[in-house]
């Protein structure tokens, strides 16, 4: 079927000039036009250089109408990752008169998205509603994941608009889009509003709660999602896994992880590395090492998942370990690796193991040092009392230090109440960033430890007249599968009575005692 006679052919080369080259191969046999000059169509040489001319010749030998030949040749290069090429191929297919079908387009739509490339993807969002397949749901799909992935949200609600009957995938890539964009509370009520839910839209709405903090409803869709009778699927348990995490929900991821090995059976890679992190933030290091050892393969992020959780429960020794296992079994390190064992270093004072790591990497591989790794060592030295070290190590950094550097080193001069350096730090770290709050906090406790209270109300009295306030602290308890998070000042609660009740019998016990040290705190 030809294409309409008011697109003419010069039209449908110039709207995609970038991407197709001249070749004997693959331009049809018409002859010499005087306007073509108007599109300077000079090919790049790189895309000349890697066109597979066999291919183009095929496309060129294609009979006339035959589209299910020429996607499949744009399909082929598109599998190679030769989106270029499919992309002239395509252009070459218009200007042979072969009208384009839905898969057509669902290829070349995908390729344009791979090149990051809205204004192609555009041009051919244009082209299919010229031609009327728009509203066809594997051409719309196509374009609302161009959309989602490359444009705003509101591109994308237009385009889903204009699909005729939407499918699950769909409302699936429209709520992708809205929780990208951070449209929670928008998200939901879509997913609500979905006619059919299979596990990908259920696994979206997990993996969007998890990523944007929303932990506990991340948990919530997961549970939901089982009593609707969803099957998950590997997909599935990660994320729930990691909101369990961040929350510390250590019964509700034991849970989670006995309906991973219900339903899947033995674990992928992916979700016993995150199981093992999941036990680690949890404190149950036994557990994260039960899942090691029974791990059929290993990658490098489970030696790192490992020494990390050795690290944040403050088991150098064990990190170390871990990390002298993995050296033997031949695993090559990496950045993330010596940042573990750095942090396990800092958390309990092994400074000279720590600066045998950072020069062993500094020796042999500079290139996985990053500014974190300084940043540790800085925090390593100054949390040890090491201030004339940690100084020097700061005046010969190879770059400017940072806001991070001197917090480290004014997180050191807290514990060892250094007031003197630790102004030092304070102004600096008030130079970089002004409105750091959290420097403010630290020198004030600093000068509260040493006494020395009329300092402490005068950097209160700055930060009132700056307008700036301490992010109230927080912190939860698991208590029988149901986590219960509590602010300062907490008013919301439902428990509330009950809690400043037992808090006040607390105080009086303590003032019974005498402990002036935590009443300060309090």
């Amino acid at each position: 079927m030809a294409l309409a006679p008011s697109l003419a052919w010069q039209d449908k080369l110039a709207m995609f000039r970038h991407y197709l080259p001249l070749s004997n191969n693959i331009l049809p046999r018409r002859p010499y036009n005087q306007s073509a000059k108007l599109f300077h169509l000079n090919p790049t040489t790189d895309i000349v250089s890697n066109l597979n001319s066999g291919a183009h010749h095929l496309l060129d030998k294609i009979p006339k109408g035959n589209v299910e030949s020429a996607t499949a040749l744009i399909s082929h290069f598109s599998r190679q990752n030769q989106h270029r090429e499919a992309v002239a191929c395509f252009s070459t297919m218009l200007l042979l008169d072969i009208r384009p079908n839905e898969y057509t387009f669902g290829t070349v739509l995908h390729s344009s998205i791979a090149l990051k490339d809205l204004h192609l993807g555009k041009q051919m969002h244009s082209y299919a509603k010229k031609i009327g397949l728009s509203p066809n749901v594997f051409v719309g799909s196509a374009i609302l994941d161009l959309y989602v992935k490359l444009s705003n949200t509101g591109d994308a609600v237009r385009a889903f608009n204009d699909i005729h009957e939407p499918n699950v995938v769909s409302y699936a890539t429209l709520l992708r889009g809205y929780i990208r964009e951070g449209w929670f509370d928008e998200a939901v009520v879509f997913f609500r509003s979905m006619p059919e839910k299979n596990v990908v839209s259920w696994n979206t709405m997990i993996s969007g709660c998890s990523q944007t903090g929303k932990n506990e409803e991340a948990v919530n869709f997961l549970v939901e999602m089982l009593r609707e009778g969803v099957i998950p699927s590997e997909s599935t348990f990660p994320c729930a896994i990691i909101a369990a995490a961040n929350v510390g929900a250590l019964g509700i991821g034991r849970s989670i992880h006995a309906c991973a090995v219900k339903f899947l059976g033995n674990l992928c890679l992916f979700l016993a590395n995150s199981l093992i992190s999941f036990y680690a933030k949890c404190g149950s290091m036994e557990e994260s090492l039960f899942i090691f050892n029974k791990m059929r393969e290993r990658n490098i992020v489970s030696w790192n998942a490992m020494i990390c959780g050795y690290a944040q429960n403050g088991e150098g020794n064990g990190a170390i370990e871990i990390y002298e296992k993995m050296t033997e079994e031949g695993i090559q390190p990496n950045s993330v690796t010596f940042l573990g064992l750095l942090l396990a270093c800092t958390h309990v004072g092994l400074v000279n193991e720590g600066y045998k790591y950072f020069n062993k990497v500094r020796y042999e591989d500079p290139s996985l040092l990053k500014p974190e790794h300084y940043a540790c060592m800085i925090d390593l030295l100054s949390r040890s009392g090491r201030f004339h070290e940690a100084q020097r190590f700061l005046q010969d950094l190879p770059f400017d230090p940072g806001v991070g550097f001197w917090k480290a080193l004014l997180g050191g001069c807290q514990v060892h109440s250094n007031l003197e350096l630790g102004e030092v730090a304070a102004r600096k770290i008030l130079e970089l960033d002004p409105r750091d709050v959290s420097s403010y906090v630290m020198l004030s406790n600093a000068h509260s430890v040493a006494g020395r209270w009329q300092n402490v109300l005068s950097i209160r009295q700055k930060m009132r007249e700056k307008g700036l306030s301490r992010i109230p602290g927080s912190s939860w308890i698991e208590v029988k599968s149901k986590v219960h998070v509590f602010v300062t000042g907490d008013k919301r609660h439902g428990n509330r009575d009950e809690i400043y009740l037992a808090l006040g019998f607390l105080l009086e016990h303590v003032m019974d005692g005498g402990d002036t040290d935590l009443l300060i705190e309090f």
